[in-house]
């Protein structure tokens, strides 16, 4: 069955969908929509480059919808934006992938829950979560959900890598834009984290600064405001913890990304930039390593393929009606323990997800 994809906001992020997209067996992105002039003719090239057709071009997502012809649409707008152009979206029957965070705010999240959950049957909402997706990543949580770790107690993610990039009049350098780096870049590895304890958290303790990056830098906005360094707590029940550290002025890292599952009979790592994945056992203190050699994965793109096997699991829900793989309450919760750690920042304690939630 041909899926025909729209793709509201065509910046950087809107821009890999389209690559990905086109790598798709069975898929076209037949609209594009951005309010930037420069945005929407990139990505009217970019379809025309990638699939040698030009796109229907709008620059309000509720005149892509009035035209109609789209089975499904991409949301890769403004991080700020996400709960709006959802709603109106979600008043209609097509099928969605909104790029992370679901939202900024929790309630926002809530809302957009509850217009996916009042949809038509069959209706794919998937979330754009899209390191569940990595080779590497993957090869852990298999590693994970095999048993061969024993009982998982401790997680760990390390992402130390470049400052942000920027993006069209510079949104993802403030808070107010982004809901603060915890929710905008560190839904990712919250995600992984709940994943891979396959519970939700009840406790979350933060301390972070804005130090070295964007302090030259001012805007119409003011000076930027958003962190580029931290450490994030986050406590499971039964004495289970998992740990984030990151610090975005580490542009010499050999992986951008380490992520370390510890359970009682052995330990897994996954090295992201390397695709290596290393076990080591407690009986005989042993370490495996393991070369993750990717398949299946037709355009690598900015996330070491991640993006195109998201794509190829979204694509397969709306083929087989079944749910998304990661789906609505996947995104929530992920929001919910940034925010959760932003405001650990912000009043020096830890803080009950009961709270948040």
């Amino acid at each position: 069955m041909p899926i025909r994809y729209g793709i509201v906001g065509t910046g950087m992020m809107g821009i890999e969908h389209i690559e990905n997209i086109a790598q798709l067996e069975g898929g076209a992105v037949v609209a594009v929509c951005d309010p930037d002039p420069v945005s929407l003719d990139a990505g009217v090239a970019a379809v025309t480059k990638t699939s040698g057709a030009t796109p229907e071009a709008f620059e309000d997502h509720r005149a892509l919808l009035e035209a109609g012809g789209c089975d499904a649409v991409v949301i890769a707008t403004p991080n700020h934006t996400h709960g709006e152009v959802a709603l109106d979206l979600l008043a209609t029957d097509v099928h969605l992938l909104i790029e992370k965070p679901l939202c900024t705010t929790v309630e926002e999240c809530r809302a957009v829950a509850a217009a996916a959950a009042a949809g038509p049957p069959g209706r794919v909402v998937q979330v754009g979560l899209e390191y569940r997706f990595m080779p590497p990543t993957m090869a852990l949580l298999a590693e994970v959900r095999s048993g061969s770790l024993g009982a998982v107690r401790m997680v760990s993610i390390r992402e130390h890598r470049f400052p942000f990039l920027s993006k069209v009049g510079n949104w993802n350098r403030f808070n107010r834009y982004t809901g603060g780096t915890f929710v905008e870049k560190c839904c990712h590895f919250f995600d992984l984290m709940n994943l891979i304890m396959g519970d939700a958290p009840v406790r979350v303790l933060a301390s972070a600064g804005h130090d070295v990056n964007h302090l030259d830098e001012s805007y119409d906005d003011g000076a930027p405001d958003i962190i580029d360094n931290g450490y994030v707590i986050v406590e499971y029940d039964e004495s289970r913890r998992a740990m984030l550290d990151l610090c975005m002025f580490a542009e010499g890292s050999k992986n951008q990304q380490e992520i370390s599952v510890v359970g009682d009979i052995a330990k897994a790592e996954a090295l992201v930039s390397e695709s290596v994945m290393r076990i080591g056992r407690r009986s005989d203190w042993s370490v495996e390593e393991r070369q993750i050699e990717p398949a299946g994965i037709a355009h690598v793109g900015m996330h070491h393929g991640s993006s195109y096997l998201e794509h190829v699991a979204f694509a397969e829900s709306i083929r087989t009606r079944r749910p998304a793989q990661v789906g609505i309450q996947d995104g929530l919760l992920a929001v919910a323990v940034g925010v959760a750690a932003h405001r650990s920042v912000e009043t020096g304690a830890a803080v009950m997800m009961d709270e948040v939630l």
